[in-house]
């Protein structure tokens, strides 16, 4: 705002300060944002901190002298369970963040017209993502029982032999994967619905009258478009890869012979299996560093090439 000075030849106008102006907004802010501030300090930062701590406290047997080291990130490297478990969520993260996003993204671009028939589809597809994992996991071990179980039943009609698909350590994790990817595509799929809405169907009309074709327009038009969207998504998919163990829980406990152990479920055993807290919070400091390193790499390199409606 601007005041006006009067002497005696000239009006001057005279400008508040910015600062003032500045201070005047960013109180109010404050104060609507600090609510969330203290439930992240006191329940995200807060033991993010307590795990960092307890990661480079070293605890000597029979003795409660604490000291501080590296010497639990050192035995964590050197345990061949860990080496195994980040394997396992390498392949995990790989096999179902692939399919699911790219099948989520098939079924939003198939079903985005608003029609009757869509939208029961887009309701049928939506489904398993209102069944919790707990109750999914349950779902899924009668479906994968040897010989009774539903996808041995139907195969056997195939001729196909029965198949131990939790007991193999080498589908186990296969299975685990395929019941991720049912349970995650629809959820994923929500979001490309979204990222299809905004984008203008001029840009299609101007495509179809340049004799371009479906192949084309989703090439050149939906999936540059689609960046940041595509980019949020894969990083959500990447933390339900870290993050979501119920299924382990339930079905193998991480095994059969540590094929399905994940990194969440192995900082779960030494926490409260082998009460070695410092090992599980070596782990979940180390998890915590690579979710983040990737999920920022993934953002930069995937929005690299969106663009954005202005």
């Amino acid at each position: 705002m601007t005041d006006v000075l009067t002497t005696h030849d000239t009006i001057v106008p005279v400008r508040r300060p910015k600062a003032r102006a500045a201070r005047g907004r960013l109180f109010p802010a404050l104060a609507l944002l600090a609510p969330s501030l203290v439930f992240l300090l006191l329940f995200t930062y807060w033991p993010m901190l307590q795990s960092v701590i307890q990661s480079l406290s070293i605890q000597s047997f029979g003795s409660t002298q604490t000291t501080f080291g590296l010497g639990n990130f050192q035995r964590l490297f050197a345990d061949p369970a860990f080496r195994q478990a980040a394997l396992n969520n390498a392949v995990y993260a790989a096999g179902t963040i692939v399919p699911a996003v790219a099948l989520a993204l098939a079924l939003a671009v198939g079903l985005q017209e608003a029609t009757g028939l869509n939208t029961l589809l887009r309701g049928v597809v939506f489904f398993p993502v209102l069944i919790p994992l707990v109750a999914a996991a349950a779902l899924f071990s009668f479906v994968f029982l040897p010989g009774v179980g539903l996808l041995d039943y139907y195969l056997a009609k195939l001729g196909a032999s029965q198949t131990n698909w939790l007991g193999d350590p080498s589908i186990a994790l296969w299975s685990l994967i395929g019941l991720t990817v049912w349970k995650n595509a629809g959820y994923y799929m929500l979001f490309f619905l979204a990222g299809l809405q905004a984008i203008p169907e001029d840009l299609y009309e101007a495509a179809r009258m340049e004799g371009a074709g479906p192949l084309a327009r989703f090439r050149r038009i939906t999936l540059p478009l689609l960046g940041p969207t595509l980019a949020f998504v894969f990083v959500i998919a990447l933390i339900n890869s870290v993050t979501q163990i119920d299924h382990v829980v339930l079905l193998t406990q991480g095994g059969p012979s540590n094929s399905t152990n994940l990194l969440l479920y192995y900082i779960y055993q030494q926490a409260h299996q082998n009460y070695d807290y410092g090992l599980a919070a070596a782990a979940t400091v180390v998890t915590l560093a690579m979710l983040l390193a990737l999920s920022v790499i993934s953002l930069k390199s995937l929005e690299r090439g969106a663009h954005y409606e202005s």
